[in-house]
């Protein structure tokens, strides 16, 4: 499937199954015994350095549907929107859920915690998929000299992963595919560097949330009915195609916290492919003692094909390479 242009393989069948446990507990053993499946399934010859992945695990919560891992070129991700997006459409077509009318709710488990999706059916078709996020909140806005560019300014905000969001035109580059391989070499450094330099990127409940997923570069959009532009350098050096939904919600979190954004305000944030996604606030909530959103997220999935792969044992290329 995609999102907004942004590959996700939904992994059927060929892991292994994991009892009933919490997602982060499943997500350290694939880290620890399965990750050579990843690698398989996200690297090439049968992906590339931008694919990206979910595995569907039993659910964690009695109320939840059932759990997923996100994996991507360089490990697992705790949170992505473009992927809950699209397994909540395939979650109604496949019959994971009950299918009601107008709109099918469920709830998933997700490494950063429970997430609240909901399918608007129409004639027969998910036509668009929201989700509430979990707690996202505003750390703060930090001045740094990095490399050539001396002093820039950054905001980091976590919206079930951790960013570090900047204004493009600080670097002499625009949100633009044009742009998209420099962006690239640009987010792996300030990923880096963000990472080394700030001590705040820690998630007051769990150690295993408290790391730097990527970077977020954001222009003004001259379109009247888009709020801005984002385009997320996250992983290893993955370019999202997409508006990141975790992205979006950081974002809220920062628009929130400097006056920018009210509850139940809603605002369209694109991609460098100019698809969007829809974010609003949907309820402001005190979280470990700090004031944080809970941000509702939508957008729509496509579906791109199903494949069947093999691993051969005399391949000496079946773990996967990668060439950037």
């Amino acid at each position: 499937m995609h999102t907004g242009g942004e590959p996700v393989r939904i992994i059927l069948e060929g892991y292994p199954k994991f009892e009933q446990q919490p997602i982060l507990a499943v997500r350290r053993a694939l880290q620890k015994s399965y990750d050579h499946l990843r690698k398989a399934l996200m690297w090439e010859p049968r992906g590339h350095a931008d694919m990206y992945g979910l595995l569907r695990v039993q659910a964690e919560r009695e109320d939840s549907a059932f759990g997923v891992i996100f994996m991507h070129n360089e490990g697992y991700s705790t949170m992505c929107g473009h992927a809950t997006i699209a397994i909540g459409k395939a979650a109604v077509d496949l019959g994971w859920v009950e299918k009601t009318l107008p709109m099918t709710r469920f709830k998933i488990d997700a490494p950063c915690g429970q997430l609240d999706v909901s399918c608007v059916i129409e004639n027969g078709e998910v036509t668009k998929v929201s989700f509430l996020n979990v707690p996202s909140f505003y750390v703060g806005n930090f001045e740094t000299n990095f490399d050539r560019y001396g002093k820039i300014n950054y905001d980091l905000a976590y919206g079930g992963a951790f960013y570090a969001y900047a204004d493009v035109d600080q670097f002499g580059l625009q949100c633009l595919p044009s742009d998209g391989q420099a962006l690239v070499a640009l987010g792996r450094k300030l990923k880096a560097h963000v990472q080394a330099k700030n001590q705040q990127i820690k998630h007051p409940r769990e150690a295993d949330l408290s790391f730097l997923y990527g970077c977020i570069f954001r222009e003004d959009s001259d379109n009247d009915a888009v709020h801005s532009r984002n385009v997320c350098i996250f992983a290893d050096g993955e370019l999202d195609r997409s508006a990141t939904g975790s992205g979006v919600s950081g974002r809220a979190a920062i628009l929130h916290a400097k006056g920018l954004l009210d509850p139940n305000q809603a605002i369209r944030i694109e991609s460098l492919l100019e698809s969007y996604m829809d974010v609003e606030i949907q309820s402001v909530v005190n979280f470990e003692g700090k004031e944080a959103i809970i941000p509702k997220v939508s957008g729509i999935a496509y579906y791109t094909g199903k494949h069947e792969f093999w691993l051969d044992d005399h391949d000496p290329l079946k773990g996967g390479f990668l060439i950037r």
